[in-house]
């Protein structure tokens, strides 16, 4: 019995040392992945492939968007994992300095993304946009990407050792990146220049890697490979005829000390994968699926190859292990230090962003707190390392970016209501008191508008905040009798404000205050009836205002909400009547109403996706004055397309202010088709209930209408371009609505 005992053992010990000394004699397996933009994303199909033919890669370099597809695959996601995190990513949000509008503060959202033109304004003098990326929004996405390996700071302890390459702009020296915070050594080899802004590592100021070696393989040779699978979608240099705009210009400058070694690095792959592409540019993001189903496509391709590869290997030195790294739910965070603030106090900003030491936090926790410093614009980035202590504990490191304390903002606005006009925007931060934002927008052409508005913070986690707001405004208006055209007044309205809001969320705020009112008309082209004179009058408010929408401008989902409930009071009004010039001497029948009553409002707008081209919304308006009388001053005007003055309620058919009512709610429908990636035909649809409330004393008009509107839509660098046919059944007439840029 001892005797089979332990000739058992001494067999197992033997089995294991022969199964070492052939995993220790395996050939490893190097995988090197090009630089080449969203052309990158086609290696995703390779590493299927890799995959599926059951092939252990050993060790892996990359550049740019290769370094980042092949990091992903070094830290333990799978190719078909990394596959479905490409598909789902915005890449509109990630490579641009914009961020999502749900990270926004409520405070924030109107005014987001407005103008073409934004200048910083800092030691005396406006700079010009460098026109770099911080990209805000893809820094958060990797931290929740690399998250399980916060912990690991040597890349060669990953599940499969890795490298990725960086130039260091103040030489133009190879940076091979092995060790420190992997996002950002990702960031810096993926840094374009003047595409993205140059990342500080190890004392160096880094951008892309592609500037002096795109395409890696020496490297992985390096670090030991025996086998090199090579996957390239980069073809070095623009051939003159294909160099068509700046961008493509400044790659090719970036890209000329790279070409000379590309060659070289070929013929060091024993499998040489060439994607060959033509219909994909660097920057074709727009068309992600396509250029990752092309990679597929590849893949499938060489998946035969793979496998033999694979089993090869297996036969003679038996299947290798793969090694995991375990992968954390959440980081007990133990201490804090912030770097970089210069005007904001460390305590403000901590409780900004709602962070308490002693607690533990998930990855999404993390992407909140940064988001909810972004959302608050004061920033011009926030980053943040986790330094690991053990047992899953950290201190995490917040480095920022505060944004110049004040912005000069431009954009230019056209529409059929208001004409051509120049719209200018200064908006400045904690520059009069601390923890407050100011702005004065100007509206100069057909049509003068003005606005000033200073939110003041009055608790130190900046929920809530008081507003003193001042606007005035001269607008001409069409005045219409029975649909057509009848005269044309000049409205001259003026309005102090003062609010008092809590905002306990990003997407929603309520709050109550008081404004006062002054409004006059003056006719300009004489009409049936006209009134010549002024109101004045106070109004106390209150108000609950919802927003998740996804972004600004075509959002693809949430819902936009405002509910306002005021009393209207003190009405003193200096009036005079006359009909096509001539004054009425009796205008008792015509008298104004000037007393007290109650309005309410709501505006209530829902997006929704119902395919990846088709998007539905719905708008529901609705505004009444109880017991308002015969009151012009304060009626709901109806008309329009784009919300541009107090009191509208939007129509489709309908051209601004064409009817006055004192009770009135509408519904409407859209239906918006993504034709391209920046082109949409718009078909909407709507009916309205007017005057329900009674039509004693008031203008008579239908009491129902229905109107739609057909439009061709284009997002430009100035904003929409929208060009509208509108038809109402009630009208009868084909009319057209143009509207260019952001309106006041």
């Amino acid at each position: 019995m001892k005797l089979l005992i332990y000739s058992t053992l001494f067999f197992f010990v033997t089995a294991l040392q022969v199964v070492h000394a052939q995993q220790s004699s395996r050939p490893k397996i190097g995988l090197t992945l090009s630089g080449g933009g969203a052309k990158g994303l086609a290696h995703i199909g390779i590493l299927k492939a890799i995959d599926s033919a059951g092939l252990k890669v050993d060790y892996i370099t990359g550049t740019s968007m290769g370094s980042v597809v092949g990091s992903l695959y070094a830290i333990g996601y799978s190719g078909k994992d990394i596959e479905d995190i490409a598909r789902k990513l915005d890449w509109r949000v990630l490579l641009t300095n914009q961020t999502t509008m749900r990270s926004l503060s409520m405070e924030e959202k109107e005014e987001y993304s407005k103008y073409a033109i934004e200048l910083p304004y800092s030691k005396g003098k406006f700079s010009l946009p460098t026109g770099a990326l911080e990209a805000q929004e893809l820094w958060i996405k990797l931290s929740e990407l690399y998250f399980p390996v916060y912990h690991i700071k040597q890349f060669d302890q990953l599940p499969i050792p890795f490298k990725c390459i960086a130039t260091d702009i103040s030489n133009g020296d190879v940076v091979v990146q092995d060790r420190g915070e992997i996002v950002t050594a990702i960031r810096a080899s993926m840094a374009i220049p003047g595409v993205f802004t140059t990342v500080d590592n190890f004392d160096r100021k880094l951008v892309d890697g592609g500037v002096v070696r795109n395409f890696p393989v020496t490297d992985v040779k390096e670090m030991g490979a025996d086998i090199v699978i090579g996957s390239n979608v980069s073809h070095g240099l623009y051939s003159k005829e294909q160099l068509t705009n700046p961008a493509q210009i400044l790659v090719q400058i970036s890209f000329f000390k790279n070409a000379e070694g590309f060659k070289k690095q070929i013929e060091l792959c024993d499998y040489y994968i060439d994607h060959n592409f033509r219909n994909f540019s660097t920057g074709s993001f727009d068309k992600s699926n396509e250029i990752i189903d092309s990679g597929n496509a590849k893949g499938d391709s060489l998946y035969p190859i793979f496998k033999r590869l694979a089993d090869s290997l297996n036969i003679l030195y038996g299947k290798p292990v793969q090694k995991k790294v375990e992968q954390p739910q959440s980081v007990f965070i133990t201490s804090f230090e912030v770097k970089g603030l210069k005007q904001m106090p460390v305590n403000a900003f901590l409780s900004s962003i709602h962070f308490q030491p002693l607690k533990s936090y998930t990855v999404q926790d993390l992407s909140d707190m940064i988001r909810r410093a972004s959302g608050t614009r004061y920033y011009n980035y926030v980053h943040y390392n986790l330094l690991p202590e053990g047992d899953g504990k950290a201190l995490i490191s917040f480095e920022v970016d505060e944004n110049t304390p004040m912005l000069s903002k431009l954009g230019i606005h056209y529409n059929t209501f208001t004409g051509i006009s120049l719209i200018g925007n200064i908006t400045t931060r904690n520059y009069f008191f601390p923890n407050s934002r100011s702005f004065v927008t100007f509206n100069v052409g057909e049509n003068f508008r003005f606005r000033g508005e200073h939110l003041q913070y009055i608790d130190k986690n900046k929920q809530i905040a008081l507003i003193p707001d001042i606007q005035f405004e001269s607008l001409k208006v069409n005045t219409y009798d029975d649909f057509k055209k009848d005269g044309l007044y000049r409205q001259n309205y003026f309005k102090f404000e003062v609010k008092l809001q809590s905002s306990v969320s990003r997407n929603h705020v309520f709050g109550a205050g008081t404004s006062y009112e002054w409004v006059q008309y003056r006719p300009i082209i004489q009409s049936v009836l006209e009134i010549n004179g002024r109101n004045q009058f106070l109004t106390s408010f209150g108000y609950y205002h919802l927003n998740t929408l996804d972004k600004p401008l075509y959002p693809d989902r949430g819902v936009k909400l405002k509910a306002e409930l005021g009393q209207i009071y003190h009405q003193r009004q200096k009036l005079f009547y006359s009909s096509r010039g001539v004054v009425i001497d009796t205008p008792d029948s015509l008298t104004i109403s000037a007393n007290t009553y109650t309005q309410a409002t709501l505006n209530m707008a829902f997006y929704t996706p119902v395919s990846a081209k088709f998007t539905l919304s719905g708008l529901f308006q609705s505004g009444i004055n109880f017991d308002a009388r015969q009151n012009i001053f304060n009626a709901f005007s109806v008309g329009g397309l784009n919300r541009m003055y107090r009191n509208q309620i939007l129509f489709p058919g309908l051209q601004d202010m064409t009817i006055f009512s004192h009770s009135v709610t509408s519904m409407q429908l859209s239906l918006r088709w993504k034709l391209l990636p920046a082109f949409y035909l718009i078909g909407q649809s709507g009916v309205l209930a007017n005057n329900f409330l009674g039509n004693e004393n008031q203008l008579q008009k239908p009491g129902w209408l229905t109107g739609h509107a057909l439009t061709f839509a284009y997002r430009s660098l100035l904003g929409p371009i929208e060009l509208s046919g509108m038809y109402s059944d009630q009208s009868r007439t084909l009319q057209t609505y143009v509207t260019i840029g952001f309106s006041f």
